[in-house]
């Protein structure tokens, strides 16, 4: 890729630029675009993709979710929809609220 200067933090970003960004293939974000209806990146003609400041910070952040914080696709679905109704992200405690209710029904589906 282009070895210029790195972008502000306010500037747009390619799908490649957040791809490598992130260390993540672009195809996975083309996946994360439709299993999370928070994620809307503007698309310009051609279908090229650029990611608002707001989009890159999601991205970061379901990327810390689900490499790092070991949650699952429906398990960030379902954290991002109660922020979505609160308007505030969630407390430690309530993640682990969260946490616990998926590791109880992947349980119960198990047994």
């Amino acid at each position: 890729m282009s070895t210029g200067p790195e972008k502000g933090p306010n500037a747009f970003r390619t799908i490649g630029e957040l791809a490598q960004e992130i260390g993540r293939p672009q195809h996975i974000l083309r996946y994360w675009e439709t299993r999370f209806a928070q994620l809307r990146p503007l698309q310009r003609a051609g279908g090229r993709r650029y990611y608002r400041p707001e989009d890159v910070a999601l991205v970061r952040r379901i990327d810390t979710l689900l490499g790092k914080e070991g949650y699952t696709i429906r398990g960030v679905q379902q954290l991002l929809a109660g922020e979505r109704t609160t308007g505030r992200k969630p407390s430690a405690e309530t993640l682990a609220d969260v946490r616990d209710t998926l590791a109880r029904a992947l349980k119960d589906d198990e047994g």
